[in-house]
């Protein structure tokens, strides 16, 4: 049996760089663990690039621009919990917005910051591979979290692009990995294949689920996620519904004829 995972994917990180700083939004919930996170990377006496302003909180805004001022703001997908501050950060500080897809890099008093495409949580989801004074720290929006797994978004989320994703994620082993909620973790490796690894599980789950005569996926969701908190339900949905789709499109004809919508 496969269990809901609420603990780190990998060993959490002791300290962040000290040209990093994590100001955490105040939107605690289900969904958004302990809050937003907005990192701050900037080096000494430089512009700082912020990467995920969070959400339309004035004293999270200010206490963001009080850090110095804004070289870009960055964003790593566009849900709301990470992207409804960025106008009013952006009238605060006069900096530019990178919206995702990011297709450029970006650089700042010698931090550089790399994009690289991981759809699958969102069509739009993008990571980011920061450098600076030799080392590489890897941020990963909702694509691996501090803590717990996070949603293939369906039908925005798609579950193949999600597991290339963390393909591509894996083997940027031994990097950081600075998530858009919960702790920083050690390894983006090892976190990357940690999720890999649980969501072809949870696919056999749902395999099963079908084929013991599951007719829909709130029908799949009572099966596989039943240990799971029923407030988490709605979110376990879409996430079933990606991987219906991921069925579907695996096997010829479609899987029991389900229809994910």
């Amino acid at each position: 049996m496969v269990s809901h995972i609420t603990t780190p994917a990998a060993e959490v990180l002791a300290a962040l760089p000290d040209w990093v700083t994590l100001v955490r939004a105040p939107n605690p919930g289900p969904m958004t663990l302990d809050g937003t996170n907005t990192w701050l990377l900037q080096a000494p006496g430089q512009g700082l690039i912020v990467v995920d302003p969070g959400p339309l909180d004035e004293g999270h805004l200010r206490a963001v621009a009080g850090h110095g001022s804004v070289a870009a703001i960055v964003l790593t997908h566009g849900h709301p919990d990470h992207t409804d501050g960025v106008p009013r950060l952006a009238e605060l500080t006069g900096a530019p917005v990178y919206h995702p897809p990011v297709g450029e890099w970006l650089e700042a008093g010698g931090v550089t910051v790399e994009p690289i495409a991981t759809p699958g949580h969102t069509k739009d989801s993008v990571c980011f591979l920061v450098r600076y004074r030799g080392e590489e720290i890897v941020l990963t929006g909702d694509t691996v979290l501090g803590r717990g797994t996070t949603v293939v978004a369906w039908p925005d989320g798609d579950l193949g692009d999600y597991l290339e994703s963390l393909g591509r994620l894996a083997a940027l082993d031994g990097r950081p990995a600075l998530p858009g909620h919960g702790p920083a973790l050690g390894d983006i490796g090892v976190a990357a294949r940690f999720y890999r690894a649980h969501r072809e599980a949870r696919l056999g789950q749902v395999r099963a689920a079908v084929a013991a005569g599951a007719t829909d996926a709130a029908e799949v969701v009572a099966r596989v996620y039943a240990d799971v908190d029923r407030m988490l339900w709605p979110a376990a949905e879409l996430s079933v519904r990606a991987q219906l789709d991921f069925l579907r499109r695996e096997s010829h004809p479609p899987v029991g004829g389900l229809d994910a919508t």
